[in-house]
């Protein structure tokens, strides 16, 4: 029988329990303080996030109801405006296209109230200003693709097919605050295209 070999075990049993012994003292003792000699240590990701991330189906998703869900609260109020204009004056609308063109001939006067929503909805930073219902539209569009900019052209033009029927049904050009959200929204969907839309809000 070979004397080193038992000793050698006998060595490597002792400091294999002597590190075990240690490590629980660490720990007991870490345990009863609170503290801990080791630090974590924050490292930087070097991974880049793309700002173009395509969303999930179901971010496209929820957009899209909000989206809807928040114009058809704003279009309510919006008819509540133009339903307390037209009871002003006695006259009956049968069909949404006279609605429109009974606006756009100006003949109506409005309340102090109904004025005072409405040029809340359309200032700058108001619902229905240029800014928001442009950056609406685009969002729309957006979320419909997919975050794809190759569809921008066909929903740029169904943008430009829905501006004229909507000029159709005032029954003349638009008015100002319409054609300003019209050329808004062309300098967006060229800004989508390029990679710069959102940059600068």
């Amino acid at each position: 029988m070979d004397l080193n070999a038992i000793s050698n075990i006998s060595n490597n049993n002792y400091y294999s329990n002597k590190n075990s012994i240690d490590t629980k003292e660490k720990v007991d003792s870490e345990k009863k303080t609170g503290f801990s000699s080791e630090a974590a240590v924050f490292e930087k990701s070097s991974d880049k996030v793309d700002s173009n991330v395509k969303n999930s189906k179901a971010d496209r998703s929820a957009l899209i109801s909000q989206l809807k869900a928040d114009q058809e609260a704003q279009k309510l109020q919006l008819f509540d405006i133009v339903k307390k204009t037209i009871a002003g004056q006695g006259n009956a609308i049968a069909q949404a296209d006279d609605m429109w063109k009974f606006l756009a001939s100006g003949e109506f006067s409005v309340d102090k109230e109904t004025k005072a929503n409405a040029e809340k909805a359309i200032a700058e930073d108001g619902y229905w200003g240029v800014n928001q219902t442009s950056d609406r539209i685009l969002d729309f569009a957006i979320a419909l693709s997919g975050g794809d900019t190759s569809k921008a052209e066909t929903l740029l033009d169904a943008f430009k097919k829905g501006f004229s029927e909507a000029t159709a049904a005032w029954g003349k050009e638009l008015p100002e605050i319409s054609q300003k959200t019209y050329d808004a929204v062309l300098e967006k969907f060229e800004a989508w295209k390029n990679g710069t839309y959102g940059e600068n809000s």
